[in-house]
């Protein structure tokens, strides 16, 4: 791979895709103690990075004209970039998708002009469905990452990045089969070696932090996070050796972190950004990448969040954060219990959210009952003003699993 394929894609892609914004953030710059910018592809077309690589990819084949059909599998971004790519380029797309695919991504799909194909209940069996069809029709198979096309279509968004700010310390991008940091990796350090490239991954999804490691492909045999758009249990492997070549470094996020940034960018940028695409500024916002002093760019890699997933991202966000908290108190069984409790969760500013009563316990006494209270507070601080507060007033606390926040 050569750094001309980057500078070509970028002459495909021109007037085709946007030219996103790098913002800084002074609130994110505020909380790292370090020049944030964030690198805004969640308000790309198709509401990700991908239909840069899909686009390279697909005008490449429509140039060399050996086929008018393009294949892929995929339940999420990169459908919807094949699907917007093809027909910019007046080519048949199917997308091969697993029958759990949400209504919303399959529908998005043929809104760009795409024929979707429901098949399996995995992503490998759409896989294997897609090349089956390929063989039928004669098409190209579209391949999510391990491509060079699709790869230097990906390393375009570096060449915005130099282009905006030349002066950058770190990039830090979100990985899953690892094309947009490949892409990424390869044009930043040809360019400019000294600007250090750092991928992030789930925690509980992080076969190339374990492949870039242990410096061989490492296959993850259970993969389970909210950043489904990064769930790949198996990199590329051209994507790893481009990384393992170009990355300086691979760290993790939780969960946790992922919503809380969630939540964070709602909330100070006004921006929807999914839960993959929000792992660059969990990173950048957790200590860990050792920023502090210098400056970062955080690829906000995607914007597709399912309208029905989002109030639950929300929900763990508000937790993480220590913005809910859910407890429970022994009340006696007799009239104006609740009364009295209540009357100290709104002298301390905390808003019950659900109250749910437990008389069935067979440790309680007849005169007892447990009360389970889920509620919002301001923050951790807040939280434990109030718990001191309750425990001074005789209420013994007690917290599921142990935790204080859940």
């Amino acid at each position: 791979m050569n750094l001309f394929q980057v500078y070509d894609a970028q002459k495909r892609l021109d007037k085709t895709v946007h030219h996103t914004n790098l913002e800084h953030s002074l609130t994110f710059s505020k909380i790292s103690g370090s020049e944030i910018y964030l690198k805004c592809e969640n308000l790309q077309k198709t509401g990700s990075f991908k239909v840069r690589g899909a686009y390279n990819k697909i005008a490449i084949l429509d140039e060399v004209g050996d086929t008018r059909c393009v294949v892929a599998s995929s339940a999420g971004n990169h459908a919807q970039g094949v699907a917007y790519a093809a027909k910019e380029r007046g080519m048949e797309a199917i997308i091969v998708m697993p029958k759990s695919t949400p209504i919303a991504k399959v529908s998005a799909t043929e809104n760009y002009g795409a024929k979707v194909v429901l098949h399996g209940d995995l992503y490998d069996d759409a896989y294997k469905k897609a090349l089956e069809i390929v063989d039928e029709k004669g098409a190209a198979f579209v391949h999510p990452f391990d491509d060079e096309d699709i790869i230097a279509g990906q390393g375009t968004v570096a060449l915005e990045l130099l282009s905006d700010r030349p002066d950058l310390d770190s990039v830090i991008v979100p990985a899953g089969g690892g094309g947009l940091l490949a892409g990424i990796a390869f044009t930043v350090k040809n360019i400019n070696p000294k600007i250090k490239v750092i991928g992030v991954q789930a925690n509980r999804a992080d076969s190339i932090v374990r492949s870039f490691n242990e410096k061989r492909l490492v296959t993850a045999e259970k993969i389970f996070t909210i950043a489904d758009g990064i769930a790949v249990k198996t990199p590329g492997k051209l994507t790893m050796e481009l990384i393992n070549q170009y990355v300086d470094e691979m760290l993790t996020v939780t969960d946790e972190e992922i919503a809380s940034t969630i939540i964070q960018l709602i909330e100070r940028t006004k921006q929807v950004v999914e839960p993959a695409g929000a792992t660059s500024l969990a990173l950048a916002l957790s200590g860990r990448a050792n920023l502090v002093g210098k400056s970062a760019a955080c690829v906000l890699s995607g914007g597709n969040i399912d309208v029905g997933f989002i109030h639950k991202i929300i929900e763990k966000g508000l937790v993480s954060r220590g913005r809910q908290m859910k407890f429970s108190v022994l009340l006696t069984d007799k009239p104006g219990a609740l009364e009295q409790f209540a009357r100290i969760m709104g002298v301390n500013n905390a808003n019950i959210i659900s109250v749910q009563y437990d008389r069935m316990s067979p440790e309680l006494q007849l005169s007892e009952t447990i009360l389970h209270i889920a509620c919002e507070v301001s923050g951790v601080e807040h939280g434990k003003r109030l718990l001191e507060q309750l425990e001074s007033e005789g209420y013994n606390i007690e917290f599921e699993s142990n935790k204080f926040f859940i």
